[in-house]
């Protein structure tokens, strides 16, 4: 495959000496150097045993008792794991606590488990109480209202088959340096998750560029994942959107604005982890951020075994 790393780096470095992207040979070769090393991080997050793709099962709980396990009769069936694990009681006011059935082998934080609370997960809030049942954990979590739970397997087919993914070639004219608007105050605004739950977040400002004489306005909201420098965080959609790319959206991250500028790295757009696995829930594009414009930039969408 030598042969193709020659051929990209002459395509970037091409891209680079062209009238208006300003970066030399050396500054050329750097660029794909970060790429390539972020790609490969990218790629091992993935490919860990607890990544994305090692998501096998998920379903919604509303109040009531749930026998749960892997054998059918169950009423939270799972797709792997002991064939009677527990059961599962849910008051009204959402609180979650288990018995185990003793011959599950189940563990909590390393210790048997005979019976416990299940604090569910909340994005940026807390971690979830992890039953853990070999190599595999069952656990919940709550999106807006609604409380659900979910099963992680290092043996998904899904991770064991993933390939890599698919990207558009590194082209530098797409890491753009926009300027940056900042609002006086963040905005309160709310976003809608791939199951159409709302999510609130903060808008600080926009980013501003042009290309092709055009100008193109995205808004970002605070990636509250990296406190306490905290980066923005935009979830966009363009004209390679459901055909080339991720339907829902496509993230950017990006450090905080320097001397009014703020970098978008499209070479650096990624999939949401709705696009690896149907048993996770994703914010997705605002419609303020459905982009007129075909990016031709960053990770493209393959479908991936079941």
């Amino acid at each position: 495959m030598k042969w193709l790393a020659v051929a990209l780096l002459a395509a970037v470095l091409g891209a680079c000496n062209a009238p208006g992207n300003g970066l030399s040979g050396d500054a050329a070769r750097q660029y794909l150097r970060d790429v390539e090393q972020w790609r490969a991080k990218r790629l091992a997050s993935l490919r860990a045993p607890d990544g994305w793709l090692s998501y096998t099962g998920s379903g919604r709980l509303k109040a009531g008792t749930y026998s749960v396990g892997s054998a059918a009769a169950n009423d939270v069936v799972l797709p792997g794991g002991p064939a009677e694990l527990g059961m599962l009681q849910v008051d009204r006011e959402g609180l979650a606590t288990i018995a185990a059935d003793a011959r599950a082998g189940a563990q909590m934080a390393g210790e048997p488990l005979l019976r416990a609370v299940l604090i569910p997960g909340v994005a940026h809030v807390n971690e979830a109480s992890r039953v853990q049942v070999g190599d595999a954990e069952f656990y919940l979590v709550r999106t807006g209202s609604i409380l659900g739970w979910r099963y992680r397997d290092p043996q998904s087919p899904r991770r064991l088959g993933f390939s890599g993914i698919e990207h558009f070639p590194v082209d530098p004219k797409w890491n753009i340096r926009a300027q940056w608007r900042p609002f006086p105050a963040p905005k309160q605004a709310v976003l809608l998750t791939s199951i159409g739950t709302p999510l609130p977040a903060l808008v600080p400002g926009e980013a501003v560029f042009e290309i092709g004489g055009r100008s193109y306005h995205l808004q970002p909201v605070l990636d509250e994942s990296a406190p306490p420098s905290r980066r923005l965080f935009f979830l966009l959609s363009d004209r390679t959107s459901g055909r080339e790319t991720y339907g829902g959206a496509r993230y950017v991250y990006a450090e905080m604005p320097t001397d009014g500028v703020v970098e978008l790295d499209f070479n650096r757009a990624e999939n949401p982890p709705c696009a690896f696995t149907p048993h996770v829930v994703c914010p997705i594009a605002p419609a303020i951020n459905r982009l007129d414009l075909a990016v031709t930039a960053g990770e493209k969408f393959q479908y991936l075994p079941q």
